[in-house]
């Protein structure tokens, strides 16, 4: 009956106090078991992200290095595309690692210490309760052998004194002398005592059922029920740490699915066509495809006649001479000296070495980084003079001459970086002349590399004749190769054709020594006529008077375009 009204509670199990303990001692160790394994999974997850982080870096461009150039290519920009997305893949690794440390493992490492101090608390508890029951129970006995004792001892008195008193042969004197008070007096004792004894005994054993009726129905119920609920609040903080485990995962898969989406994408932005062009453009030589190779006739030998003289026709005015096509040596596809010098950081400053195309992107880019130069220099420039002016109307924040050294080293920074990008401005016309594709540039272009680079013409020549636009090379010098300006074409043009009008003015910037014919030398700062523009060739058409006229550089000149600036000339 008892049991019923118990139902499901751990106090059916109160004769099992004990094994309980070992449950419950059972049920902490399988918490600190779970708890190390996320921490063991935890630490995988930091040390994969790790590992995934240097795989990326490895991988990852080095700056000024040919892989940095490569970046142009789309496979080369997938594929760093690829490692930063795969780089963002590890970081969530790095977050679910860190989730589990605080979701979990601290969580259940506070919980353990709790749960362990709960369970000394309910099992010291129902320790106690039992140890007080034990003390009821021996009390309840101590007083039953007690009375049992009291009672044996007050009856054996009594059937003593009847003896006495029931005996013939004992005299009157005798009976009087036995039967005395103080033999009565033992006797009633006895009979107290084990009234006395039997009164504690009830006393006791009334408080002994109330304390174990009190003791096993709601004493330990209690703390039985106490337990009973600490363990399934244990079972439940496990479940929810293992439905957190999976959680954690979860929460991190949109972003996981981002990072595995940008490289799908990446893989799909990958243009073959694009990639194909790429190396076209890089490597386009700007030669154009060699001429027809001559047949040359070696049969005239054998319709000679075997004669001396014929033998010394053979070694002299008979012999035929050499076709010029020997002359000129390995056509471009295998000039051998060309591909030497692509190697990085060979070649001379002008990069005459390359090939036309690839020279002038070089010096294209080359005059980009020296015109970025010269705007970071004038913006230094204008802070400084800002900072003077600010000095001059607040001279107790500074001294304005303090700035002028900076102002003046500026100013020299910036002059020296005008001179060179005009020098590559002028090797990127002469070039620029050069391509197949742009039409055929005076000959006194070679008079601007000549100025600029201070480099013996024959040193031109030879390189003109390792990079000729025809596509082969002599390995002799010849007078062929040297710079040649035609003698009619500008006396046609000067002599022939009415004087052009004028169409502007220009200031000379620099001095040009006009040496080559069709050229014409100027003063720094001198003021000219300007008759034909610049047409894509690099040099602009200038007069000093009607007889005096010519092509000079048109880096070298500052245009500008007013047909009503005739009347206002003043020469210089």
């Amino acid at each position: 009956m008892v049991e019923e009204k118990m139902g499901t509670c751990w106090s059916q199990t109160k004769d099992q106090f004990d094994n309980l303990e070992k449950h419950t001692q059972w049920g902490i160790e399988f918490v600190e078991r779970y708890t190390k394994f996320v921490k063991e999974r935890s630490e995988i997850e930091i040390n994969y992200a790790k590992q995934i982080r240097n795989l990326s870096k490895k991988y990852q461009p080095k700056k000024n290095s040919r892989e940095e150039e490569e970046n142009k290519f789309t496979s080369c920009r997938a594929f760093l595309s690829t490692l930063n997305e795969l780089n963002d893949y590890a970081g969530q690794h790095e977050v679910i690692a860190e989730n589990l440390t605080s979701q979990i493992i601290a969580e259940l490492t506070r919980y353990i210490q709790e749960l362990k101090q709960e369970r000394k608390s309910h099992f010291h508890d129902g320790r106690k309760a039992q140890q007080h029951i034990e003390n009821s129970w021996k009390q309840l006995e101590s007083s039953k052998r007690r009375f049992e004792r009291d009672c044996k001892e007050a009856d054996r008195a009594q059937q003593y004194f009847e003896k006495m008193d029931a005996d013939i042969n004992v005299t009157k004197a005798d009976v009087e002398k036995r039967c005395s008070h103080k033999a009565r007096q033992q006797a009633q004792l006895r009979h107290q005592m084990a009234a006395d004894s039997k009164g504690e005994y009830s006393v006791y054993l009334q408080k002994f059922n109330k304390e174990q009726n009190e003791h096993y129905y709601t004493l330990i119920p209690h703390i039985f029920q106490k337990i009973q609920e600490m363990e399934e609040k244990r079972i439940e903080r496990v479940g929810e740490s293992m439905k957190t485990f999976a959680e954690v995962d979860r929460q991190v898969l949109p972003i996981v699915g981002k990072c595995l989406d940008g490289m799908t994408k990446a893989a799909e932005s990958i243009e073959p066509k694009t990639d194909s062009k790429q190396v076209i453009e890089c490597f386009k030589s700007g030669f154009e495809p060699p001429g027809d190779v001559e047949f040359e006739d070696y049969s005239q030998a054998m319709k000679r006649t075997v004669s001396e003289s014929s033998l010394s026709n053979s070694r002299g005015e008979g012999k035929p001479e050499k076709p010029s096509s020997k002359a000129k040596g390995k056509l471009w596809p295998f000039m051998k000296k060309n591909k030497l010098s692509l190697k990085l950081g060979s070649g001379p400053e002008d990069f005459s070495h390359l090939p036309p195309e690839q020279r002038r992107k070089k010096l294209q880019a080359k005059i980009d980084d020296l015109n970025k130069e010269i705007q970071k220099e004038m913006d230094q420039k204008d802070a400084l003079t800002k900072m003077k002016d600010v000095y001059v109307k607040n001279p107790q924040m500074g001294d304005p001459a303090s700035v002028d050294p900076r102002l003046a080293e500026i100013s020299q920074n910036i002059e020296k970086l005008r001179l060179e990008a005009q020098k590559f401005e002028g090797w990127l016309a002469e070039v620029e002349g050069r391509l197949p594709t742009r039409s055929e540039p005076p000959r006194r272009q070679s008079e601007l590399y000549e100025t600029q680079n201070s480099t013996p013409v024959n040193n031109n020549c030879a390189q003109d004749r390792e990079s000729s636009p025809d596509g082969s090379y002599t390995e002799e010098q010849s007078s062929e190769t040297q710079i040649k300006v035609p003698n009619t074409e500008f006396d046609d043009e000067f002599d022939d054709e009415e004087p052009l009008p004028t169409i502007g003015t220009c200031k000379a910037l620099y001095p040009f020594e006009g040496h080559n014919e069709g050229t014409i030398t100027v003063a720094e700062g001198e003021m000219l006529y300007v008759i034909e523009e610049d047409k894509g060739d690099g040099w602009t058409r200038v007069r000093r008077n009607e007889d005096d006229e010519g092509y000079v550089p048109t880096s070298y000149v500052e245009v500008y375009l007013d047909t009503n600036a005739k009347g206002a000339m003043t020469y210089i």
